[in-house]
């Protein structure tokens, strides 16, 4: 975990990160470890050309072959965003897939996302499941994070959509879940950001300490349990199907205006009135980042955008001193706080997440046992 206030305003010569992070640095000529790592990653993770054809038929021919005799052939998570909207159309129009949709309501949900999730399972014709978080419950876990003062705000909303998602697989017993994770939009990963939202422990850790009512509901999932979906009955096999494509965020919020009266929700996962909260005010004010440094230069990378129009863009108010009260005014009262309450609480000094318990070594521990599989596959292929 890493320190997002300091900086010193030295810019990427590639795209648009800066020292916010301490953990970014810069090489001889400039360009910032964040996107020299997404452009190393890039020929790994994105193929949008003839290759990429190949891995989705491929990944067609399997999913058809499991789901034979079922009411489905995989997954789906469906939040109202861009992302995984385009990936449906994709799945049911142009691949013939037979999804199931899911998606986490907790309470945050943006008016047109709610449409936007309305008219994709209509004019698809799919199957939604929601799974509906027991509001005081939700409220009371997010109330806890603010006042923990933590960095990743999002992981009340994030732990509740994983744990449902693989839990959902195994009541209807699915086998494959289709990602709208994407490397063309998403390929930025600062060192040290965030902070992973299944550690269950350090939820409820963070609860327990600042909580006030019990949560008989919320869907935790410990690592045990976790471990014992994902690696021992892996019962969810993870595919993230825009990677196969030459996927543009553009013509993707296009074909969807056009084809399904897409309703736009302004920015990256603004579909969730917190996570708009959390991106333009929390984490700006409170840590000094602004997160669209992040989808701007993803965009760089993947050659959606230049460096000029990145800069151009970020020379503009995150949002208005006017939209910024309303949201914070809306926030507020849905959490049952004064706005002068949420002001205090995004104001105090930040903290850690590794002061609350939590199973980070564990967490650490099994990335770098999948690094070391994935070396040792590679140096084996490289031999043969």
């Amino acid at each position: 975990m890493t320190n997002l206030a300091s900086k010193s305003g030295r810019t990427c010569t590639l795209c648009v990160m800066d020292d916010s992070n301490p953990a970014i640095e810069f090489d001889a000529v400039g360009q910032c470890n964040c996107c020299r790592d997404a452009l190393a990653r890039q020929a790994h993770e994105w193929w949008p050309g003839l290759a990429g054809k190949t891995r989705m038929d491929d990944m067609v021919y399997q999913l058809k072959a499991a789901g034979e005799g079922k009411p489905y052939d995989a997954m789906i998570g469906l939040s109202g965003g861009i992302d995984s909207a385009y990936l449906a159309h994709v799945a049911v129009r142009e691949l013939g897939l037979r999804v199931l949709a899911v998606h986490v309501d907790g309470g945050w949900n943006s008016e047109p996302a709610v449409r936007n999730i309305e008219s994709m399972v209509r004019k698809l014709d799919i199957d939604l499941h929601t799974y509906v978080v027991e509001w005081q419950e939700m409220r009371d876990l997010q109330l806890a994070f603010l006042k923990a003062s933590v960095l990743n705000q999002d992981i009340p909303q994030d732990h509740a959509f994983f744990s449902t998602l693989y839990r959902t697989a195994s009541q209807f017993g699915i086998r494959h879940f289709l990602s709208g994770v994407n490397f063309a939009s998403e390929n930025i990963v600062p060192p040290g950001w965030g902070y992973p939202s299944m550690d269950g422990k350090h939820a409820r850790a963070i609860h327990r300490r600042f909580g006030t009512i019990t949560l008989n509901t919320y869907p935790f999932m410990g690592l045990v349990e976790f471990l014992w979906l994902t690696r021992i009955r892996k019962v969810l096999t993870v595919h993230r199907p825009l990677n196969y494509l030459n996927y543009n965020k553009e013509q993707a919020r296009e074909a969807l205006t056009r084809e399904y009266n897409w309703c736009d929700y302004g920015g990256k996962h603004s579909e969730s009135r917190f996570t708009k909260f959390y991106q333009d005010i929390y984490l700006p004010r409170k840590f000094g980042f602004d997160k669209r440094r992040l989808h701007l230069s993803s965009l760089i990378v993947s050659g959606q955008m230049t460096r000029d129009e990145a800069l151009a863009e970020l020379s503009k108010p995150i949002a208005a001193p006017d939209q910024m009260r309303r949201d914070i005014k809306f926030v507020a009262k849905k959490l049952g706080l004064g706005a002068a309450e949420l002001d205090e609480l995004i104001d105090s000094p930040q903290v850690s997440h590794l002061v609350y318990p939590n199973q980070m070594r564990l967490f650490d521990g099994l990335a770098a046992l999948k690094n070391l599989v994935r070396r040792g596959i590679g140096s084996r292929r490289g031999q043969a």
